[in-house]
């Protein structure tokens, strides 16, 4: 299985392939608290790296979810839709949100590894 990658929105993305599978992080479901509602995009729709790409919200607030990377939305993720709180509980694993077809594979080069997003992480308390 290929690393994860992470961004500053915290946001992450596993690349396999042309393809990634993106979803949030940990400290972002920690943050949010008890996720309710996910709004998918649509399979085909385009997303550009830093645009919305889906929604998550929880008891506390709405959220958007950033595209990590530029490409087109292939698959979904129903599972997290119907039972939100698989967020929360699984985060970097059965929760992802989508997958894209990555546009341009240089766009992950200045993503953080796991070890640097948890300094990050750490310094935005």
């Amino acid at each position: 299985m290929s690393a994860l990658k992470f961004t500053q929105e915290h946001e992450w993305i596993r690349v396999e392939g042309d393809l990634g599978t993106v979803g949030i992080t940990d400290f972002a479901q920690s943050q949010l608290g008890d996720v309710v509602f996910v709004e998918l995009p649509a399979i085909g729709k385009k997303v550009t790296k830093g645009g919305d790409a889906a929604v998550v919200e929880s008891v506390k607030a709405a959220s958007e979810v950033y595209s990590p990377v530029t490409g087109e939305v292939v698959e979904t993720n129903q599972a997290i839709v119907d039972d939100p709180a698989t967020v929360n509980s699984d985060p970097l694993g059965g929760a992802w949100f989508f997958k894209v077809r990555l546009a341009d594979k240089g766009e992950l080069d200045g993503m953080m590894d796991e070890a640097a997003y948890a300094e990050f992480v750490k310094g935005s308390h």
